[in-house]
């Protein structure tokens, strides 16, 4: 029996006595509300949950032009991603078995990794697709069974010559889905593990024509200049700041970041890694392009594919980086987060 239980029994007249345990019952009610009130007010007190940081992350290029030991360079790209154990190819390159034979010389398993990211449709990023997702699936099913891709990636693309299919992505997909495995499309940023990001289509704030002029695709709004609508990134959260991961950049790289920072939060670049299309850039547009990147901060850089062997150089200037921090990127060049850059030894 409570102390006010007591007090209507002993104290007060049994009249008196329903009407106080009535009071009783309601006091005891909104006790309980305040103290409710009470927890309510120092969760809020104490803030949102901090989001989701990246701890281990190393990335391996597979594929790019500049090789350095028994691999071979190729026009095209790719890279092995590790982040908090779990393994992401990112891109296949160009040839059919190079992503696979440059694995197999650096003692890479890719029978291992689930999951691809396939940047945008061209050939150069897409070829090796089938090849590896049709040989590692014989030790594993669950090898490159899940391929993430940015909405219009299955977009005709209109060749030169009359009804002939540009976009390989097109007779890849039936092929592809044919093993079992399954494409992802995105057409928005999604968060695939606690802090790494896929951008999904990149928004072109800024006028970056970093595509190759001609090419024509079919939208559902009608046929247009091709400017790989699909083009995405993957981004990873780090407390250092953001790294960023691109196959060609044709979004712009100066768009992909700034995309980057309003989705997931508006820290420094701490690695820009992969290709970023501007070997044929003017001196005016890498200008620009330092210029916008070093006013986010970019403390690394690994500059491969389509980057340009030049563009890697003035960068590496404008940013005000050094050799140890900016390189052309090699076949087995790595970066790792505490580690930094190691870029073998050819672009050393």
């Amino acid at each position: 029996m409570g102390a006010g239980a007591e007090i209507c029994n002993n104290f007060l007249s049994p009249a008196a006595r329903g009407r106080c345990d009535g009071l009783m019952a309601a006091a005891r009610r909104w006790l309980g509300l305040i103290g409710l009130l009470f927890a309510v007010v120092a969760a809020a007190g104490a803030g949102p949950t901090a989001p989701a940081r990246v701890q281990s992350l190393k990335i391996t290029l597979l594929s790019t032009m500049l090789a350095d030991g028994a691999e071979l360079g190729e026009w095209g790209f790719s890279a092995l991603v590790e982040v908090d154990g779990h393994r992401i190819l990112f891109d296949t390159g160009a040839h059919s078995g190079l992503v696979a034979q440059n694995a197999r010389s650096l003692g890479i398993d890719l029978a291992t990794v689930p999951e691809v990211v396939l940047s945008h449709c061209h050939s150069d990023h897409v070829g090796g697709l089938l090849h590896l997702r049709q040989t590692l699936m014989a030790r594993d099913r669950a090898a490159l069974a899940r391929a993430h891709v940015g909405k219009g990636i299955f977009y005709p693309r209109l060749s030169s010559i009359p009804e002939v299919e540009a976009n390989p992505m097109v007779w890849i997909k039936p092929e592809y889905e044919k093993t079992g495995a399954v494409f992802i499309v995105h057409d928005r940023p999604a968060q695939i593990y606690p802090g790494v990001w896929l951008t999904g289509p990149v928004p072109r704030k800024y006028p970056e024509r970093n595509w190759s002029g001609g090419d024509r695709v079919k939208t559902p709004n009608g046929i247009v200049e091709d400017n790989l609508p699909e083009d995405m990134s993957l981004v990873f959260d780090t407390d250092p700041g953001l790294v960023v991961l691109t196959g060609c950049g044709h979004a712009g790289v100066v768009n992909i970041v700034t995309y980057a920072r309003e989705v997931i939060r508006p820290a420094r670049v701490h690695a820009l890694v992969g290709g970023l299309h501007l070997f044929a850039a003017s001196d005016r547009t890498l200008d620009w392009t330092a210029e916008k990147l070093g006013a986010v901060g970019v403390d690394n850089l690994i500059g491969a594919h389509c980057t340009g062997i030049e563009a890697v150089y003035r960068l590496r200037h404008d940013l005000g980086l050094d050799r140890a921090h900016a390189v052309v990127g090699a076949v087995g060049a790595k970066f790792e987060l505490g580690q930094g850059i190691d870029p073998r030894n050819l672009a050393r």
